[in-house]
């Protein structure tokens, strides 16, 4: 059973908790592009650059056989294309195919706008605190970068 807490929580709830109503922004976006929230993240993160696929199981926190059946589901669907590795015969890169990085440009903007909201009441100077402190956060743990910062927001 759980309890519904009013009031202050403590830093360790609240982080929590923001990461489940983050993740339910996110996923209810992916659903509504037709993708899931693994194929939405895939797409965000190919939009930088190609990457091996060490790489991006690495990048994506995924196992091997997890990342190939996601890319070949995605591949199947005309999202992502296996490419030659330049440096290694053996390996491929993945990258964005032309459909991929428009529905990509797309979901990627709904969900900033989504996320977005969620500070909509918050001043500038809130959000600027919010920003630098998870900021700290996501450096101090050597987070990948799996998420751009909107050009907008910058």
């Amino acid at each position: 059973m759980s309890k519904h807490v009013d009031g202050p929580i403590g830093t360790v709830a609240a982080l929590v908790r923001s990461t489940f109503l983050v993740n339910a922004v996110y996923a209810d976006s992916a659903r509504e592009y037709g993708l899931t929230q693994q194929q939405g993240q895939l797409l965000c993160v190919l939009m930088a650059q190609p990457y091996g696929m060490s790489e991006l199981g690495a990048v994506l926190g995924l196992a091997k056989s997890s990342l190939t059946g996601l890319v070949d589901r995605s591949e199947r669907n005309g999202l992502v294309q296996r490419t030659p590795d330049p440096q290694d015969s053996r390996a491929v890169r993945v990258a964005l195919t032309g459909r991929g990085a428009k529905l990509a440009d797309e979901f990627y903007a709904e969900t900033c706008r989504r996320v977005g909201e969620l500070t909509s009441e918050f001043d500038p100077a809130e959000r600027d605190t919010l920003a630098a402190l998870l900021g700290r956060v996501v450096a101090d743990n050597k987070v990948p970068t799996v998420f751009m910062e909107p050009e907008h927001l910058r």
